[in-house]
């Protein structure tokens, strides 16, 4: 069985009128990729700034490596990396030189450190750039020197705090992988995002948060199956009598409908051949339609339902 490399409890951050976070409580087991999933303002850099000592808390225990957490924790904050959502690195330097100067706070061999370093530039693929100054790198480029700065000494235990934001597609996707390599390689990871794409197509265990609380915890299927909702059909039509939709309501495992800008939308807690049975009854009543799918729930789905917000919602 896995060690717990993170036991958060009962934890209580104020900014004056503010909770922060509100009786927060947490669990990270050796080798997870742990998600943090939220909108922006729902505790996960909060979270993140507690576990790391960084920030004092009003109320709660943090214990990682099976030890207490306290600002001067320097021996177990030498086995951590730290991945911010703010770019931080030396402009003055270039990302051999930066990469170097993170490494060397915890790698004083000389050899060793430069092999580290070596190996941190070419995994996150910036050979092409070593003698480059930040100035001079792309938003994307910028991040996955930021990661490098933060993993070059090879660390057990990496946070990522919305790694991704504002980069292009190729370097999303590539920062990514390199994600799932790190854990490959024997990292736990506690990843931060409000992208739950992201979130579900790399955590192996994931946290659902808002307003400072811990709503849900599981795996991304454990997530969707504490829901209603097992599929939702989506039809574009123009034109919906009420005595078509009244013969919809009477589908077997539907258990709410609606009908707005010309998309009537089914959603069903069970079945399997719920869009057939519907396009049935969509024919036999001569019922024109244009654009028609099916979507699996999704954990936008969870949020909904836990929150009554959409996530999406709750980004702008």
């Amino acid at each position: 069985m896995n060690e717990s490399i993170i036991t958060v409890e009962n934890l209580v951050k104020r900014y004056k009128d503010l909770i922060a976070l509100d009786h927060f409580n947490l669990e990270v087991k050796e080798g997870e990729i742990f998600g943090l999933l939220g909108p922006n303002g729902s505790g996960k850099s909060t979270t993140i700034n507690c576990i790391l000592g960084l920030l004092k808390y009003d109320k709660g225990d943090i214990q990682v490596f099976g030890q207490k957490m306290k600002p001067d924790s320097y021996d177990l904050k030498a086995n951590i990396g730290v991945i911010m959502q703010n770019v931080a690195v030396f402009k003055e330097l270039t990302v051999y030189e930066n990469v170097d100067y993170f490494c060397g706070l915890y790698i004083k061999d000389k050899a060793l450190r430069k092999q580290y370093v070596n190996e941190a530039i070419d995994f996150v693929s910036l050979n092409d750039f070593r003698k480059f100054y930040p100035k001079k790198l792309s938003g994307g480029l910028l991040r996955r020197l930021n990661i490098a700065c933060g993993i070059a000494h090879k660390p057990s235990l990496i946070f990522m705090d919305e790694p991704t934001v504002a980069v292009d597609p190729q370097s999303r996707n590539s920062i990514l992988e390199g994600i799932q390599r790190l854990n490959k390689e024997g990292a736990t990871i506690v990843y931060t995002s409000h992208y739950m794409e992201e979130v579900e197509q790399i955590c192996t265990k994931i946290a659902i948060m808002d307003k400072g609380k811990n709503l849900a915890i599981g795996t991304a299927d454990q997530l969707k199956a504490m829901i209603q909702n097992t599929e939702t059909v989506h039809i574009e039509t123009l034109n919906l009598s009420k005595e078509v939709e009244n013969k919809l309501s009477g589908l077997s495992h539907l258990y709410k409908q609606s009908y707005n800008d010309r998309i009537l939308k089914l959603y069903f807690n069970g079945g399997d051949n719920n869009l057939l049975s519907t396009l049935k009854i969509l024919e036999d009543n001569h019922v024109r339609f244009g654009r028609v799918y099916s979507e699996l729930p999704t954990l936008n789905d969870v949020f909904l339902e836990i929150t009554g917000t959409e996530l999406r919602d709750k980004e702008a």
